[in-house]
């Protein structure tokens, strides 16, 4: 038999072909887990083990790449930053939510970091962004319903200090370390609440 008619022969080749799409997709995905922020169809192909060409073959450009990798990861990112402890007074929980949120930009810094290099490169990084954006802000209205007696200035400013972009500029730039950043935060929203 024809090995290009031989059904197993085809669907040797389709795993194959999928396994290395997938390992060109966590190659990414590692690679910027680690801080490589931007990594190149080449720096793909050589975490993946494969050729160039099979990077284009799979995909027909970065940002399609980018997009596949952020979409598999999606539920574990949405995931990540639901639940938490949301009893208490106010002040409780302030305390709560930024050090709920302190904890998961730790874990997501380089990721996030990656995002906002390239969204303005990629429109569905940028859209994808967005959309997470928009979940936070939702989720702060769980946290701190209070939130909606200050009004639209002091609103947008809470949600620039429980930002990622916020944490990301106490920790990296200003040299804070997580605890410092966490009191930093906590000092100002209590400020902006007048507590």
């Amino acid at each position: 038999m024809n090995q290009a008619n031989d059904p197993i022969a085809l669907d040797g080749r389709r795993l194959r072909s999928e396994r290395s799409k997938q390992a060109i997709i966590d190659a990414v995905a590692d690679m910027i887990d680690e801080g490589n922020l931007i990594p190149t169809a080449q720096q793909a192909s050589d975490r993946a083990g494969v050729g160039i060409r099979t990077v284009f073959r799979h995909f027909n450009d970065m940002e399609t790449l980018f997009t596949i990798a952020d979409e598999q990861r999606r539920a574990y990112f949405e995931n990540l930053f639901k639940g938490g402890d949301r009893s208490g007074t106010l002040v409780e929980r302030i305390e709560k939510i930024v050090d709920f949120r302190g904890d998961k930009y730790e874990r997501v810094s380089n990721v996030a970091r990656s995002a906002l290099a390239q969204r303005w490169r990629y429109s569905t990084l940028h859209q994808n962004y967005a959309r997470y954006q928009r979940a936070l802000r939702l989720d702060l209205e769980d946290w701190l319903p209070e939130a909606k007696t200050l009004g639209a200035t002091k609103i947008a400013s809470l949600e620039g200090m429980l930002s990622f972009e916020f944490w990301d500029r106490l920790r990296d730039h200003q040299n804070l370390n997580a605890s410092e950043a966490k009191n930093a935060i906590v000092e100002t929203v209590r400020a902006l609440f007048k507590l």
